[in-house]
């Protein structure tokens, strides 16, 4: 049914395989930490400063309808806050609350723990090659920063 451990597998299969693999990680902590996985990508994007609407709904790869429900219902649970926007009072950014700060920084830090422990079987230079690789996946597909890299951040 499944490849021997070492036998290769294609691109593709491995890309969307660690697809799930992640996908997997991603879904676990957030349970752990009592939010859906929308919740978490949108807790994460936050993080570095809040932003419009039309803009997060870019970042998140979400339509309008999705995006507001999405905001309405972490509103709810007080994890963000709509606010105007300085430069535009018609408009409306959304940013994290005090909570919602302090529930992001611990989901990010756990996923981010639980991620950078699937490789663990490869040394150190077979990660950073790995790293360098899948960044230069990432960046020539222009992927939004939903989840970043902690030590870029600081």
């Amino acid at each position: 049914m499944g490849k021997a451990a070492g036998e290769q597998i294609g691109v593709g299969p491995a890309l969307v395989r660690s697809a799930f693999l992640v996908n997997a990680v991603y879904a676990e902590s957030s349970r752990a930490h009592g939010i859906t996985p929308q919740q978490g990508q949108l807790l994460c994007a936050l993080m570095r400063q809040p932003y419009g609407m039309s803009e997060l709904g870019e970042v998140l790869g979400l339509a309008k309808s999705s995006l507001t429900g999405l905001v309405d219902r972490t509103v709810r649970r007080g994890l963000v806050r709509r606010e105007a926007d300085p430069r535009d009072g018609r408009a409306v950014r959304v940013g994290l609350t005090d909570e919602g700060a302090r529930l992001a920084h611990g989901f990010h830090d756990e996923t981010c723990r639980r991620v950078e422990s699937l490789p663990s079987g490869l040394s150190g230079t077979e990660r950073d090659r790995l790293a360098a690789l899948l960044a230069r996946v990432v960046l020539d597909n222009k992927v939004p920063e939903v989840f970043t890299n902690p030590e870029a951040d600081a």
